[in-house]
């Protein structure tokens, strides 16, 4: 039940595409063409799209395309092409994570969600770029890039970051060579290329996806960190894709069997909406126009009749500071026994192994402050069903703008991964220099029916994502 009014294939939701498809308007053949047709028209200018399984591809489509003509569907995605970031296994295509260890890795079997997404008629077309590790590409860069496939661009802007570290999905996604992507999101690497890109976006609650056969995947002491999810053009996609990748694969541990709620159920109106626009008074703020993007969104919901006021997550820049000192408090051990674990012999750049130890005592003390945080968090969100607020300090910068620094994150995403709520974001604004400006929307445990409704309301509303120049 797709309400996207695009005509053009390569730019219409993945949700009205399988509609067509499944109506015999449009057959599976012609959508894979019509992909790879626009990535080879945008991917060179791009470098977003790094791996491609272009034969085996139109072998499935024409399997689908057989299928279909005997009425036997193989789920809500049937013929509906996508990428998947460079991240996750993919079975018999080359799957690097972007360390040079794996340059040439083929993985024996799918990821939990590839496979899931497979299993429901999604066509992989190829890999998209990722920093190593997805931990972070080249320092002073400030756009995905690594040392096996090299750098990305932003479609709107070929000069300009296209965030991390599903940059290369944002990008392609967004330059319409994907119908969507699927990216993981450790610190805000789903949500920022998301902001970064003009698109939507979404991480989910943590345990609510698989993360078996991501590059780093599950357990250890940033488990609850990192979650999984689908970056599209519409958000109708998200609410597509989301329940089919859901639940546990009896693999990753952390993984609830909860149930999924239907966003289109949920009573904006009723809504109890926080709202800021930094993450403490003495914290760096955005621009202006990103400033002036998230309340107009807060005042579109107070219009809905919901009840708004400003208020701020609990200490977000102290425990940023000490997520990071955890993060680096074994010496990047963690990040070392990766390295390790891949035979990477000529790690990126931006990997090092000799941060300063802290003492065990001093660890734990910070394992238990993180905790306590999370009880704080609790304690203030059950005040709010929705909470409102940047993904960033402004648009995309300029690649190697060491002066745009700051507007790369500001710490916004992060709260939501070490709270581990399900936060979204959708393009609701356009920044001076004619880039895109998202809003940030999360919402409580498992309350993902809240951030995609909220979602569809915002793009409904000021027109989310919008055709690049390109």
């Amino acid at each position: 039940m797709s309400t996207d009014k695009h005509d053009e294939l390569v730019f219409m939701s993945a949700t009205k595409l399988a509609g067509l498809i499944r109506g015999g308007e449009l057959s599976a053949t012609e959508a894979v063409a019509a992909y790879y047709a626009r990535i080879d028209a945008v991917n060179p200018q791009l470098n977003a799209v790094v791996q491609f399984c272009r034969e085996r591809a139109l072998a499935e489509a024409g399997t689908l395309d057989a299928r279909s003509r005997r009425g036997d569907w193989a789920g809500p995605l049937h013929g509906v092409p996508m990428t998947i970031k460079d991240s996750f296994d993919t079975e018999g295509v080359i799957s690097t994570g972007g360390t040079q260890g794996r340059a040439f890795f083929i993985p024996p079997k799918d990821a939990t969600v590839v496979a899931r997404l497979r299993a429901r008629g999604a066509i992989l077309l190829g890999k998209t770029n990722t920093p190593e590790f997805t931990l972070g590409g080249v320092s002073g860069l400030g756009t995905t890039v690594n040392i096996v496939y090299g750098m990305s661009r932003n479609p709107y802007d070929h000069t300009r970051s296209t965030s991390g570290s599903t940059g290369g999905g944002g990008a392609i996604v967004a330059a319409g060579g994907s119908a969507f992507d699927f990216g993981s999101d450790f610190g805000g690497s789903i949500r920022g290329p998301a902001h970064a890109n003009g698109i939507a976006g979404m991480k989910p609650t943590t345990g609510r996806v698989p993360r078996t056969g991501h590059i780093v995947d599950y357990g250890g002491v940033f488990d609850s960190y990192q979650q999984v999810g689908p970056l599209a053009r519409r958000v109708e996609d998200l609410m597509t894709i989301l329940p089919l990748v859901t639940g546990p694969d009896f693999i990753d541990a952390a993984i609830q069997p909860m149930p999924w709620s239907d966003p289109r159920r949920v009573d904006l109106s009723r809504l109890r909406v926080a709202y800021y626009f930094d993450l403490a008074e003495d914290a760096a703020k955005p621009t202006p126009e990103m400033q002036a993007t998230v309340q107009k969104c807060v005042d579109y919901f107070a219009r809905l009749g919901c009840a708004v006021r400003p208020s701020r997550p609990p200490d977000a820049m102290k425990i940023a500071d000490l997520s990071t000192r955890l993060r680096e408090g074994d010496g990047n051990a963690w990040q070392k026994r990766l390295v390790e674990k891949y035979h990477t012999t000529v790690p990126g750049p931006n990997r090092r192994f000799d941060y300063p130890l802290i003492e065990t005592a001093t660890f734990t003390e910070l394992l238990e402050e993180r905790d306590a945080w999370r009880s704080r968090m609790m304690a203030w969100v059950k005040d709010f069903d929705l909470i409102v607020c940047p993904p960033a300090l402004g648009p995309a910068p300029k690649i190697g703008d060491r002066s745009a620094e700051g507007v790369r994150g500001g710490g916004f995403t992060t709260t939501y991964n070490i709270a581990g709520y399900p936060s979204g974001v959708v393009r609701a604004g356009t920044s001076p220099e004619h880039m895109p400006l998202g809003v940030m929307l999360t919402a409580q445990p498992w309350r993902e029916d809240i951030v995609l409704a909220a979602m569809l309301a915002i793009e409904s509303e000021f027109g989310g994502w919008q055709p690049p120049p390109h």
